[in-house]
């Protein structure tokens, strides 16, 4: 456990799969050298396999008990990443007969593989966004993991990083995870991750992937800085939820839920039920994830009502720097 912990929220209701964070991330951090395949950060649909494939089915984590690690398998290159191919742009752009834009080679995977796709029959289908990077957890698996030591949390800020000069690229990291969000880097022959940008916290910047966000989802603050945004979702109105709790490793990284549309009956008209199923949601943020939608949905109708809602201009975030607090909370008076 970490003397402070640095958290981030991501409010999946304003989340418009965009991508502009994955980017963000990718031409800063892994677009060359063995970190082709590598997405730190990136947004996958929900129902969905994920990036890498099955994922969640994966293992890694704690055991219930807490005190034993659960097997984990490793992703396979070709198959749950999916290899980067090139595209024939010559051929199409300059080529005779107008030739279709196509990757050079076949492909069986690949980040926004299933991108859009969801679940449910019409009209009642849905889908939403969920954007993904390490949760840089307060008992992570991949530190417990690692028999040489390669994989630390740093004291000052609970950020998990790769010691390369110690990494011999065993993988046990990689198996650990049940996020799967450790990737070998096979020309390196080490394993790497999310820094979550530990150069930009240090000089007081937020994360590129929070900062580029269009839709101004991410809050970015100490756990422990009760004015800051990530305290207040978390912890006063506890509408922020880590995903997939039971993996027992205590994410840092916590997802305010999407609401859902109305249902529309065998006559076509709009029903009471959810479009995306309660269940489903539970299966990804645990059971607190009824409560936090019924705390969203209450103060929506005392915004829509002309009340004010705390809680509800927290997340509008009208003001861009109102979401990231990085310098360190005041210490009270005595």
């Amino acid at each position: 456990m970490s003397a402070r912990q640095l958290g981030m929220v991501i409010d999946l209701n304003k989340c418009i799969g965009c991508q502009t964070c994955t980017l963000a991330c990718k031409s800063q951090w892994t677009d060359r050298d063995g970190r082709e395949f590598m997405y730190w950060n990136h947004v996958e649909t929900k129902p969905g396999k994920g990036y890498p494939r099955g994922w969640e089915e994966a293992g890694g984590g704690w055991e219930r008990d807490g005190e034993k690690l659960r097997p984990g398998r490793l992703p396979r290159l070709a198959e749950d990443y999916g290899v980067p191919a090139g595209f024939g742009h010559d051929a199409t752009l300059f080529g005779a007969g107008n030739a279709p834009l196509r990757p050079d080679e076949p492909m069986q995977w690949g980040p926004n593989w299933e991108e859009d796709q969801g679940a449910g029959e019409f009209p009642n289908g849905f889908f939403f966004y969920l954007p993904r990077l390490c949760n840089h957890c307060s008992k992570p698996a991949c530190v417990a993991a690692c028999p040489r030591q390669a994989v630390v949390k740093r004291e000052e800020d609970g950020i998990v990083l790769v010691d390369q000069a110690r990494c011999r690229g065993y993988r046990y990291c990689v198996a650990a995870c049940p996020y799967k969000k450790i990737y070998f880097n096979p020309l390196a022959g080490r394993s790497e991750k999310c820094i979550f940008c530990y150069p930009r916290v240090e000089k007081g910047i937020p994360q590129a992937c929070a900062y580029q966000c269009v839709g101004r989802a991410r809050h970015v603050a100490w756990l422990d800085d009760r004015e800051g945004a990530v305290h207040r979702l978390v912890r006063q109105w506890k509408v922020a939820l880590p995903l997939h709790p039971e993996f027992g490793t205590q994410p840092n990284v916590y997802y305010v839920p999407p609401l859902s549309p109305p249902s529309f009956g065998p006559d076509g008209a709009p029903s009471d039920a959810a479009r995306i199923p309660d269940s489903y949601l539970a299966s990804l943020f645990g059971p607190g994830v009824h409560a936090a939608l019924g705390t969203l949905q209450r103060e929506i109708a005392k915004k829509q009502a002309g009340e004010a809602s705390a809680l509800i201009d927290l997340l509008i975030a009208f003001r861009h720097g109102d979401m990231f607090r990085l310098d360190r909370p005041r210490e009270p008076r005595r």
